[in-house]
């Protein structure tokens, strides 16, 4: 059975073929030219980020070295950072502060009023069709 879709295929054998052992025939197209490698830039690493004029970038070429405990209080200084901006938020986020800030008891009360009012306002509704 065909695709009704699709187009018919030639079968694979109507070519006439090559022998075995023999190259396969070169084509006459041009190909497209190969880009040559460029170059990798040699030289002292830099330290990404920081600000302006804050020295993190060295004007003369020379790598600065850090300490590990100067490297980990730049990185605790940007996780801070981080943490700062991530912290605010917008409407949704100040009310899921206040659900964390809830106690467990402040929470399971606050679920009871919510159900009984969703209770109230069905049995309203089914007063209010009765008839």
């Amino acid at each position: 059975m065909g695709n009704i879709c699709g187009k018919e295929k030639s079968d694979n054998f109507t070519s006439p073929g090559r022998t075995v052992g023999t190259a396969p025939p070169q084509n006459a197209a041009p190909k497209a030219s190969v880009p040559k490698k460029t170059a990798k830039v040699a030289g002292p690493g830099r330290t990404l980020g920081g600000s302006v004029g804050s020295g993190s970038t060295p004007s003369t070429g020379e790598q600065q070295q850090q300490t590990p405990d100067e490297a980990r209080r730049r990185a605790a200084e940007a996780a801070e950072a981080r943490a700062v901006g991530a912290s605010r938020g917008g409407k949704l986020q100040a009310q899921l502060d206040a659900q964390k800030k809830q106690s467990r008891s402040d929470a399971l009360k606050e679920a009871s009023k919510q159900e009984l009012a969703r209770r109230e306002a069905d049995d309203a509704t089914q007063a209010k069709n009765w008839d």
